[in-house]
């Protein structure tokens, strides 16, 4: 049995946009006005997608199951395996109390507010992102931070706009790898554009992040520092994203950015030192090579597995040994995309692939085995720690589960099709709206992931109808969102907790009002930068003539 997607099923193209945006916009409204929680929003927004795939698009009950289906089995293999693993390997780090041996040697430092600020809430926080994501650099950070006496509503502030420049590549890439099988776009194309987009705001934020800390003369005195950081990530960034891929974009930048601020603060210092009031008095306790090594092995470990793993030879190896490609039941080359967004009615591939990127999440897991052993945590302390974090995560993969089955839903049936037809009527200044509207998702779904998700092939189609490069907008769509990330709901509740607990901590609300303008202002320059490299440097585009 096929089917061939209509993209105009009430008539104009306008109203069936109207309808076919009705799931995004009861996702969006449940999470941004009523508050219900993700996977509850999700699981709606789902019921009412299916419900316009059948009734109003005519799509076959049995394939609008399968692709739901389809999706939410993607989202917990790769994606949900992937995000276990590497949480395990933070959790063997906190319970064996390696971490907070790590926060000793980050806070030591420097005694300067801003290089702490610096250090934690841009480097490490991007470290822990490239990591683990999901509101983790943001809790993590901010608690640092307090605990070398920041007031707790500076520590939330800059814990959330440090945390921008890293969301693009997520957790070891996520948010790209969610989006590449999505729209079709190939992968390694799509982490080079991006690749190619975000450096420039790496290299600025640490000057903004400064600035907004300590104003623009407290950001001069320590402008080496700003330069140093941003430099290093920028450049690493570019590097890895463009010549290994995605996964280990932010681990790796972040590392080096850590290491480039350590070095230049053993022949720099400001001139004039600004400590925190509240800060602890310094140790006298010194940190024996010994401890200082373990402290760093699971995040060792961590990076050389999945960085071997990223290789060319030993992906292809693995392939060559397992990887097996399921045709999905009902719905392998049964969807027929039609012009005009296909230049000839072509059907639609529906396989589900175990191969090595897939597994990147089994590299995860022999990083989290290996630094047990050499942390000498047993088995059954480690079977235990990893129950622990199967626990913990259980709604998380449930939600990116049901978010995947919902967006693999909107591109079998064509709604999100008849949204990028819509959106054609932008014309010219679509590459400007294009990361406005990334940004509006990450805003309103609290990730970078689930943006690319609902937007990523309507992006596509956009760009195609309009003449422009599709990697450009896609690419986008997943760099304006990180400017999204410092208002969304989930971050902000996740920096009031972490934040929380003392006489001054804020609000929610006070927290979203410290940020609010930053995240616009950042998301703009975005625009602009995306409608340069559309019009006046359109070679920065991967294979472009």
């Amino acid at each position: 049995m096929t089917w061939s997607q209509t993209y105009a099923p009430v008539g104009g193209i306008g109203t069936s946009a109207l309808i076919a945006a009705i799931p995004v916009v009861i996702l969006l409204g449940l999470l941004a006005f009523w508050h219900v929680r993700a996977h509850l929003a999700a699981l709606i927004a789902l019921g009412s997608a299916l419900l316009i795939a059948i009734a109003v698009y005519g799509m076959p009950a049995p394939l609008a199951f399968a692709a739901a289906g389809y999706g939410a089995a993607f989202g917990l293999l790769p994606i949900g395996w992937l995000i276990l693993n590497a949480i395990f390997i933070y959790q063997l780090s906190v319970e064996t109390g390696q971490f907070a041996v790590l926060q000793k040697q980050i806070a030591g430092i420097s005694g300067d507010r801003r290089i702490q600020a610096l250090m934690l809430a841009f480097c490490f926080g991007a470290f822990i992102e490239g990591a683990a994501g999901f509101g983790a650099p943001v809790a993590i950070s901010g608690a640092l931070m307090i605990g070398l006496g920041f007031k707790p509503l500076e520590a939330a502030k800059l814990a959330l706009i440090g945390n921008t420049a890293p969301v693009a590549f997520g957790s070891l890439g996520i948010p790209l790898t969610t989006m590449a099988p999505l729209t079709g776009l190939d992968l390694l194309d799509l982490s080079a554009m991006v690749g190619r987009q975000l450096p420039f705001f790496s290299l600025l934020v640490p000057f903004w992040l400064v600035a907004a800390q300590a104003g623009w003369r407290g950001m001069i005195q320590v402008w080496p520092a700003c330069l140093v950081a941003g430099g290093t990530f920028g450049t690493m960034q570019f590097l890895v994203s463009n010549f290994h891929g995605p996964w280990l974009v932010d681990i790796v930048s972040a590392a080096v950015a850590m290491a480039a601020v350590v070095v230049l603060m053993r022949f720099w210092q400001p001139a004039e030192e600004s400590r925190n009031p509240a800060a602890p008095a310094p140790s006298a306790a010194t940190l024996t090579a010994g401890a200082a090594w373990k402290a760093w092995l699971p995040w060792i470990f961590l990076t050389g597995f999945v960085f071997v793993w990223g290789l060319p030879f030993v992906k292809n190896q693995l392939n060559a040994w397992y990887a097996p490609k399921v045709p999905v039941p009902y719905l392998h080359q049964a969807v027929v995309k039609v012009p005009p967004v296909a230049a000839h009615p072509e059907k639609e591939n529906a396989l589900f692939t175990v191969n090595a990127l897939s597994a990147t999440g089994t590299a995860l897991l022999l990083a989290g085995i290996g630094s047990a052993a050499c942390l000498g945590v047993g088995v059954r302390r480690s079977l235990k720690i990893y129950g622990q974090t199967l626990l913990r995560v259980r709604i998380s993969l449930l939600t990116i589960s049901v978010m995947m089955a919902l967006g693999f839903t909107t591109r079998y049936s064509g709604t999100d099709t008849t949204m990028g037809l819509a959106m054609a009527g932008t014309g010219w200044l679509f590459p400007f709206f294009s990361p406005l509207i990334g940004w509006l998702g990450v805003a309103l779904t609290g990730s970078d992931t689930s943006s690319n998700v609902l937007f990523g092939n309507l992006q596509k189609v956009t760009a195609e109808q309009l003449g422009f490069s599709p990697l450009l907008t896609c690419a986008a769509n997943s760099s304006g969102g990180v400017m999204g990330k410092m208002i969304d709901a989930q971050s902000i509740v996740v920096a009031s907790v972490a934040t929380g607990g003392h006489p001054d901590s804020p609000s929610a609300g006070t927290i979203l009002r410290a940020v609010f303008w930053h995240s616009i202002a950042l998301a703009v320059l975005v625009g602009f930068l995306v409608m340069a490299q559309a019009y006046w440097f359109p070679g920065m585009v991967p294979g472009a003539k």
